[in-house]
């Protein structure tokens, strides 16, 4: 008997001996990238969501390329794939859309919808994309929503003041979700019984996480967020459909996309995106904003060359310092050229923002599949793989910023950016540049204004100078603001 127990015990572990070598090293048709799978299933994920410095590349990206090189293998979120850190395969893999479709890990899919704005190609993603720009395009952002924002700003702000002293992050999210649900949805946090925002912080506390989907994991909140928000965001979408009535939003915008006949749109696509929205303004402005306002804080003459700027629009206001801030003001907020592919604003605003999302890095990477063997640099980039972008390196590449860990606005006076920049991607590269760039940027400069206009303020608590992917300062950052 005991015989019988050894043999199955030598199989079992002949078994698992090469489970473990099969997923150390993976077959390719040709010479795989060198690189670590980590352990069966778990992979690498949790070196990859590990804590790290505020203005550091991550270890999990440096420690392999000191080990491996700018071309890596590992295995992520239970999914095979290939880490670029070098800017010239960055900027092909980001060109070549047939070859690099977007996609995402696995769980991301799982949590965001497989069918949507995050993963539409071609034509589906052009619709899209147009469908965006009638919200947030340069015309509705001069006619519409820079009177929104303005307004909403003003008012949060001053909430902040009669607090003492907020939490930047939360206060961030909650002005922008504010206004932009109104925008998008006509829903109003203070009038509704469903707190949507609730559910999208249950979503995003999971979003990167390891995916385990029992319940009282992060990832099971997440999905649950997930669910519940979409709830309210479909009921709204019913709702506004039966009643036909008007309430100029972008809802109403979307409901006359799906009934028109031959409609990329139908009502799930129109669902999902409305949420995807929601995701993208409500965390990653909110994180800028709470970096930039860190950044500002350590940098003193930054803020004083900020604070010599907005009050100059202020003293050339024929009506007083009253007055909202006006396309023009936001539009000559010091420096402007022409470039020769597009018009770039490098004010002295715009260079504060360009730094502040080169040294964020608020997204970890861009994710792309494989659609088809690659021969890169001499290896095989085997089809099926993801491939991850690692856009923080290039943003800290001595070679393309001098000092690249200092916060220093002034670097981009003068510097040409363009929609194919090899070493600037915080608003996404090739053909999939953020949609809502301009937004973000209409958002920051107008809160700047007013918080250096308006108020004085200090940093007293959190800020402590780390971060983990797709999460800053994880015991917050804590301003004492008062009215001047």
């Amino acid at each position: 008997m005991w015989k019988i127990a050894l043999v199955l015990l030598a199989l079992v572990v002949v078994r698992i001996t090469h489970w473990f070598y099969t997923w150390a090293n993976p077959k390719g048709n040709g010479k795989l990238p060198p690189g670590s799978m980590g352990l069966p299933i778990i992979g690498e994920t949790f070196q990859f969501l590990s804590q790290h410095g505020l203005y550091d590349v991550p270890p999990f990206i440096t420690k392999r390329m000191a080990r491996y090189g700018p071309l890596f293998r590992t295995n992520l979120f239970g999914q095979k794939v290939i880490v670029s850190t070098d800017p010239e395969v960055n900027y092909k893999i980001l060109q070549e859309n047939k070859t690099f479709p977007v996609s995402y890990p696995e769980s991301f899919l799982q949590i965001m919808g497989r069918n949507g704005m995050l993963t539409s190609h071609e034509n589906f993603h052009k619709y899209l994309r147009n469908l965006i720009l009638h919200l947030v395009g340069p015309e509705n952002l001069r006619a519409k929503l820079l009177h929104g924002v303005d307004q909403t700003t003003r008012r949060h702000l001053h909430s902040w003041a009669s607090c003492g002293i907020y939490d930047v992050k939360e206060g961030a999210a909650l002005m922008i979700f504010d206004y932009f649900c109104k925008k998008l949805i006509s829903y109003d946090e203070t009038q509704d019984v469903e707190k949507l925002r609730e559910y999208f912080k249950d979503f995003m506390d999971g979003l990167l996480s390891f995916p385990l989907n029992i319940p009282g994991t992060a990832f099971h909140a997440c999905l649950q967020g997930r669910k519940e928000a979409t709830k309210v965001i479909e009921d709204i979408y019913q709702e506004r459909k039966a009643s036909k009535i008007y309430c100029d939003d972008f809802m109403d915008h979307l409901v006359a996309e799906v009934e028109k006949e031959d409609s990329f749109m139908d009502e799930t696509n129109a669902i999902n995106l409305v949420f995807l929205l929601l995701f993208a303004v409500y965390e990653t402005t909110s994180q800028a904003i709470t970096l930039l306002v860190k950044y500002i804080f350590d940098n003193p003459d930054v803020s004083a060359e900020l604070t010599k700027e907005h009050e100059g629009i202020l003293r050339s206001r024929k009506n007083g310092n009253k007055s909202e801030v006006t396309w023009e003001e936001y539009k000559s907020m010091t420096f402007s050229h022409m470039m020769k592919v597009i018009l770039v604003e490098t004010y002295f605003d715009f260079e504060v923002i360009n730094e502040t999302v080169r040294l964020a890095n608020i997204v970890p990477g861009l994710f792309r599949k494989v659609s088809k063997d690659v021969q890169i640099k001499g290896y095989t980039i085997p089809a099926g793989w993801l491939v991850m972008v690692a856009s923080s390196v290039v943003h800290f590449t001595p070679e393309k910023y001098e000092d690249p860990l200092a916060f220093n606005p002034w670097r981009w006076e003068g510097k040409e950016l363009h929609a194919g920049s090899k070493s600037f991607m915080a608003f996404g590269g090739g053909t999939r540049l953020c949609a809502g760039a301009d937004l973000a940027k209409l958002q920051m400069a107008v809160f700047l204004h007013y918080l250096v206009t308006t108020y004085s303020w200090s940093i007293i608590k959190g800020g402590d100078g780390v971060r983990k992917p797709g999460l800053i300062f994880p015991n917050g950052l804590h301003i004492q603001i008062l009215e001047k």
